[in-house]
């Protein structure tokens, strides 16, 4: 048993040091606290100049309402700030700062100094308020160097500069994204990287600063108020070919500040189903404006974490107007290929709601085309008829337009081939079982031994994909451009030389080149990623290498299989109905069962049958 320590008062000096590690935990920290207060001056120019990362320097310019010289006696003083008088201001919040704190704990980790109004203030765990008269400066300078260097224990686990530097500027675009009415400028080590001008929309400052590909004419603003609640949002969001293979494009902002709310990403996911290509997230950002006394900030230092009263009227709202925004969206693209394409035929041809033409397989009918394996959602496909279907029946594009006008109607209209390569072969089978045929657009049901299977048709065929990939998982792939990943610090590299065959099992080759880079020449043929996928899993989230690989052959499956919604011919649904009683895993990849049953006899009980 360990010697049993008596309870002590820690000294001033040590306990400065833990409440400013719970504030300032690395430069970017100190980059978005001066930025805050920079915007909440007024500013409308703000420059931000790091030096090594931020870790020997920090520089922030703005041309703000400034401080005066009774400001800069107290400023850096534990608790202090002029945001808030009282307990009751927390609920009406209207700035980005409020806790009193960051001053502080830069002078306790830092050597922090601050100019304006005509005066210079210096403050450190050496210097304590030192006032000294200086040019007079519009606005505010604050500047803090040399960054843990009275805190070894905390310096030691910074990252590389180069690393940090990336930090830094990811917390700058934050930073900057909800204000277009004024002007940035990122400089690191001397060099000008990003210079953002005032009097962007929000559009605008969203595509530039988060350096997305896609050009801003595929996206769109919703805007929506909610008069009596207390809200109010704008969302920047991207058409369905702008989209992403997860959720970490979408960003969520309320009162300015950039926060982690999963709730809300949801809403924006949540709208978008059924609109975006299966298994991708779109790329969008929401800025929320709401009553302060409805939220609360006041949860951890960072700011990055935030309460609601009630959330559910808001979640519902982003939902709800999303959705709609996207069902028209669908509607006019729908109505405008059907008028280009099939105006003359539409004028001719009038089809009851209720009457869909039969799908059918391409070798049924001589002379017909062959049919798409899968379908683009927003595109109008070719189904292949008879030519005396063909003066009857009207077009996809119109069919749609009309059937997403009415609401009850959110069936999908996919056709899926029956001679696809990603189906399970069938032989003879001289066994008990029977297709019986397909239910609501989603299962499959069929009967063996006296025991029906109602048959999740996109799951079994989910499961079905994923065996064959997992069998495929040792080809490899040699990459023509050789992936480099920048490890952060000598643990990095450390790590990864101690799985490095354990990579090269799983099929990803790799080398150290040194000063902190790795080179990959060969990945796993169904591994998808970029290369900074292969550093987020292999570095930052530390998957292990076969967990990459499942984690790559469950979402190709899940993206190719069969979706719900998608009309199957007979022999294509007998084929997958046949393979999922055949697997030996009933679960998809992701752990949903394949199917459900129910036997003959508990089936007779339910209907009191003997």
């Amino acid at each position: 048993m360990s010697e049993r320590r008596r309870v002590k008062i820690l000294s001033a000096n040590v306990a400065r040091k833990i409440a400013a590690g719970e504030v300032i935990d690395r430069p970017n920290a100190i980059v978005r606290e001066l930025m805050d207060n920079s915007i909440d001056s007024g500013a409308k120019k703000i420059s931000v100049e790091i030096q090594s990362g931020g870790i020997e320097k920090i520089r922030v310019v703005d041309n703000g309402c400034g401080m005066t010289k009774d400001d800069l006696e107290t400023c850096a003083r534990p608790h202090a700030t002029s945001k808030i008088q009282e307990e009751d201001d927390l609920l009406k919040l209207e700035t980005l700062g409020f806790r009193g704190e960051a001053l502080a704990s830069m002078a306790a980790v830092s050597r922090l100094e601050i100019i304006s109004g005509g005066f210079k203030m210096r403050a450190s765990v050496t210097e304590d308020h030192i006032i000294e008269a200086y040019a007079q400066t519009l606005g505010t300078i604050v500047q803090t160097q040399g960054l843990f260097e009275n805190f070894p224990a905390r310096r030691q686990f910074l990252k590389r500069p180069a690393s940090e530097a990336t930090m830094c500027r990811t917390t700058f675009e934050e930073k900057v994204l909800p204000r277009p009415d004024i002007e940035f400028v990122f400089s690191s080590d001397g060099e000008e990287k990003l210079h953002l001008n005032a009097g962007q929309s929000l559009k605008e400052r969203f595509v530039s600063t988060m350096g997305i590909f896609e050009s801003q004419d595929l996206f769109s603003e919703i805007f929506h108020t909610e008069n009596g609640l207390g809200f109010s949002f704008k969302l920047i969001i991207g058409e369905p070919s702008v989209n992403r293979s997860s959720r970490k494009d979408i960003f969520i902002y309320v009162n300015g500040r950039k926060v982690q709310e999963y709730a809300l990403v949801q809403a924006i996911v949540y709208g978008t189903q059924g609109y975006f290509p299966n298994g991708t997230f779109p790329v969008a950002c929401l800025f929320v404006d709401m009553d302060p006394s409805l939220v609360d900030f006041n949860i951890h230092p960072a700011k990055k974490e935030v309460r609601f009263k009630d959330i559910n009227p808001l979640h519902h709202a982003i939902s709800s107007k999303v959705k709609d925004f996207f069902r028209k969206y669908t509607i006019s693209t729908m109505v405008q290929n059907a008028s280009s394409t099939d105006k003359d035929q539409e004028q001719k041809t009038q089809t009851s709601f209720f009457s869909e033409p039969k799908f059918v397989a391409e070798d049924s009918i001589p002379g017909t085309q062959k049919l798409n394996f899968r379908q683009n959602y927003f595109s109008t496909p070719q189904f292949s008829y008879s030519h005396s279907q063909r003066s009857s029946v009207p077009s996809y594009g119109s069919r749609f337009a009309r059937m997403a006008s009415e609401p009850q109607t959110d069936e999908k209209t996919e056709n899926y081939s029956k001679d696809s390569e990603n189906l399970p072969e069938t032989s003879v089978h001289n066994d008990s079982f029977h297709y019986v045929g397909c239910a609501l657009g989603t299962f499959i049901i069929a009967e063996k031994d006296d025991t029906l299977y109602i048959i999740d048709q996109h799951a079994a065929h989910e499961r079905m994909l994923y065996n064959k990939f997992m069998a495929e998982c040792s080809q490899t792939q040699t990459l023509l451009v050789p992936y480099i990943v920048e490890t952060e610090s000598k643990a990095d590299d450390n790590y990864l030389e101690a799985i490095q065959d354990m990579l090269c099992k799983s099929g990803f080759s790799c080398r150290n080149i040194g000063n902190g880079k790795w080179e990959f020449t060969t990945v796993p043929a169904r591994w998808k990623g970029n290369e900074e996928d292969l550093k987020k899993d292999v570095l930052d989230r530390r998957v292990n290498p076969k967990d990459m690989i499942n984690s790559a052959a469950a979402s190709a499956a899940c993206r190719t299989a069969v979706m719900d919604g998608t009309v199957l011919d007979d022999e294509t649904a007998s084929r997958i109905a046949r393979g999922a009683l055949e697997l030996e895993d009933p679960h998809c990849p992701h752990g949903r069962p394949v199917f459900t049953t129910i036997t003959r006899k508990q089936l007779f009980n339910l209907v009191m049958r003997t």
